[in-house]
């Protein structure tokens, strides 16, 4: 089935169609909510702003620009990202958190997402005060009286929960997941204003280096679209099992292990930690204790995006997180217990430990492949940007790689809906 086929199959079936329709719609609404601005403040002045600091542009950018309005969704899904990944952590803490997650089923988690979007209320609202006080003290914003600041925060607070829940509608009532959808949509809305930034900063000098960033987009499309369709089969055998006059099993299938089972998700956790420390020395550069401002002004410089121990920190964040979002999501002892249940085996690998063993192996293997790989992506648009001096190179790599990954994933899931259709024709 060409192309043009599987589009024209998605609209003609009607539940399919239907999820397509429910995901846009979605999409407008975000839109909407990302430009309607929390009252009483100057968007020409944030525009601005935000226009020539790097590091915000950066976090402006994956809001669809609903930062530089100081929208009611200015935080965009950044709260419950920080959520998730605090939660995931503390499953490394507390056991009782581990078995919640990994071992009661559907129930445990749901439990566990319930915790996740508790604790995204204090870090929305945390996060939603930091920001309004780092404008004020850069003077993006003038003073707030107390009903105006919590009013202000509550209202942000409040948008970033509402976007939460239409993440959660999309990964229910929709195709794809719905936090990455989210952040798709919103890099996508940015597109339009750079290009037209772009077209009015034209310049016939710069046009190696826009050239070199085509070039480097294109090996990141590639390279991602590489990782994310490459898996390691790893053979599986079915004993023959005899019940009445009947003989069940006795065929061989393959166990498909991706070479990056993480996704999207470790680009996404490494940004989120690497944006910290650069707003934290934003917010404390203008203090007036000498030391801590002096300290806090080299926190923001070492971490601006190209600079050395940034691109260092962030390749190693991703190698790091691609291995940790993979050990929460693929258990080899839980594949291994459920093989040993069906009657499967791999071939010349004894049931029990040593297939536990033997698959934790070939998954380290396979995943420093592609760890190693979806950390060089990560970095090639900084390396671009150190020899080019083109800022764009960053926010644009990071955008194109986070896209590619999400439209992978997307399509996986609308072809796989597609077959099972398919399937239930004959």
């Amino acid at each position: 089935m060409g192309f043009w086929q599987k589009f024209l199959q998605i609209f003609k079936v009607k539940e399919l169609r239907n999820k397509v329709l429910f995901v846009l719609a979605v999409f407008v609404v975000f839109r909407l909510v990302a430009n309607i601005p929390v009252p009483g403040i100057d968007a020409e002045r944030l525009k601005s702003f935000f226009d020539s600091n790097q590091l915000f542009g950066l976090l402006n950018m994956f809001t669809g620009g609903a930062m530089s309005n100081l929208s009611i969704a200015m935080l965009g899904m950044g709260p419950y990202i920080t959520a998730v990944i605090i939660m995931q952590l503390l499953t490394m803490i507390f056991p009782r958190l581990e078995a919640i997650y990994k071992e009661e089923g559907e129930a445990g988690r749901q439990k566990f997402n319930q915790y996740g979007r508790l604790l995204t209320v204090p870090l929305a609202a945390l996060q939603g005060y930091s920001m309004i006080m780092l404008l004020r003290a850069q003077q993006v914003i003038g003073d707030l009286s107390v009903y105006q600041l919590t009013t202000t925060i509550l209202v942000i607070t409040a948008g970033t929960i509402f976007l939460m829940w239409l993440g959660e509608l999309i990964s229910e009532k929709g195709i794809g997941n719905g936090v990455s959808l989210l952040i798709f949509a919103g890099i996508v809305a940015a597109f339009p204003t750079s290009l037209r930034q772009m077209l009015l900063n034209w310049d016939p000098a710069n046009i190696p280096s826009y050239v070199a960033f085509l070039v480097i987009a294109l090996v990141v499309i590639v390279g991602v679209v590489i990782i994310t369709e490459g898996r390691r089969n790893i053979p599986v055998s079915y004993a023959k099992r005899v019940r009445g006059n009947r003989v069940y099993g006795g065929v061989s299938t393959y166990l498909p292990m991706n070479v990056n089972p993480a996704g999207v998700m470790p680009i996404i956790f490494a940004l989120s930690f690497l944006l910290l420390p650069g707003m934290i020395g934003s917010f404390l550069a203008n203090v007036q204790t000498a030391w801590i401002a002096t300290a806090a002004k080299f926190m923001r410089d070492v971490f601006q995006s190209g600079e050395l121990l940034y691109t260092v920190l962030y390749f190693l964040l991703v190698v790091v997180f691609t291995y940790f979002y993979t050990a929460i999501t693929f258990d080899p002892k839980n594949i291994s217990t459920n093989l040993q249940k069906m009657g499967g085996f791999i071939p010349g690998i004894r049931p029990g430990k040593p297939t536990t063993d033997f698959l934790n192996f070939i998954l380290n293997r396979v995943l420093l492949v592609g760890a190693v790989f979806l950390g060089i992506i990560a970095i090639a648009p900084s390396i671009v940007q150190a020899g080019t001096g083109i800022s764009a190179f960053q926010i644009g790599g990071t955008s194109i790689l986070i896209m590619v990954s999400v439209v992978l994933e997307t399509i996986r899931q609308i072809e796989s809906q597609l077959v099972m259709r398919d399937y239930e024709g004959f």
